[in-house]
């Protein structure tokens, strides 16, 4: 199920508002948003990718949706809509060190190598079934359930370009397997790799290697205006 999509170079740039680097903290929720110092320092080149553009394109997405008999949600009601589904994915997601970040009314759940994928592999380990299950939980529930999701896998710059875009694409697709079987609906899900284009970190130290090898997940609410 790789959905590939024509994203802007300039895409290359989103790893890096996923991190604590550019985003703040709310001292009080502890809920962390990009910060808009980033934004502006990103600028055009970061394009739609964070901000809206869908993998596959939101027209053939949103013809997915419509034919899964999906729901969209009424403007004025989005940003209630994505908080409710935030502070859930926050509460299921806690001691889990996957990172919640909100920017606008999208969601992108970083999830470090700890808690995903032994070296080399795209079998989803026992620790991220775990995490996974309370992911799918609050992504699955007939509430939670009018949004697209995207997966995205990425890796370390150990190995050729061409076996870590494939090891990528195959650890997508996993995780979206993995939702899938956990009962949230495939007509919301797609996926791409990323292979080792993406680094939040330097490649030149193992921690470094550890945090570019990750999965994030993005999910964007469906709006009645994008179904008619």
């Amino acid at each position: 199920m790789f959905v590939r999509s024509r994203i802007a170079a300039g895409a290359a740039l989103v790893a890096l508002v996923a991190t604590t680097a550019a985003c703040t903290t709310d001292p009080e929720t502890g809920q962390q948003r990009i910060s808009k110092t980033a934004i502006g320092g990103i600028g055009g080149a970061l394009g739609g990718y964070l901000l809206g553009d869908l993998v596959g394109g939101r027209h053939d997405r949103t013809e997915k949706i419509v034919g899964a008999g999906l729901g969209g949600i009424a403007g004025a009601a989005i940003g209630a809509y994505m908080d409710k589904q935030e502070r859930e994915l926050r509460q299921r997601t806690a001691g889990t060190d996957v990172q919640v970040v909100r920017q606008g009314d999208d969601l992108l759940l970083n999830i470090p190598s700890g808690v995903n994928f032994a070296h080399n592999s795209a079998t989803v380990e026992p620790r991220f079934q775990q995490t996974l299950d309370k992911v799918a939980g609050v992504l699955s529930d007939a509430q939670n359930n009018r949004t697209y999701i995207d997966v995205y896998g990425h890796t370390d710059s150990t190995g050729s370009a061409a076996y870590n875009q494939t090891l990528s694409e195959r650890r997508a697709a996993a995780v979206a397997l993995y939702l899938e079987s956990r009962g949230v609906q495939a007509a919301r899900v797609a996926t791409r790799g990323f292979g080792m284009t993406q680094p939040i970190a330097s490649n030149e130290t193992e921690e470094g290697r550890a945090q570019n090898r990750r999965v994030e997940i993005k999910i964007v609410p469906i709006a009645q205006s994008d179904i008619g």
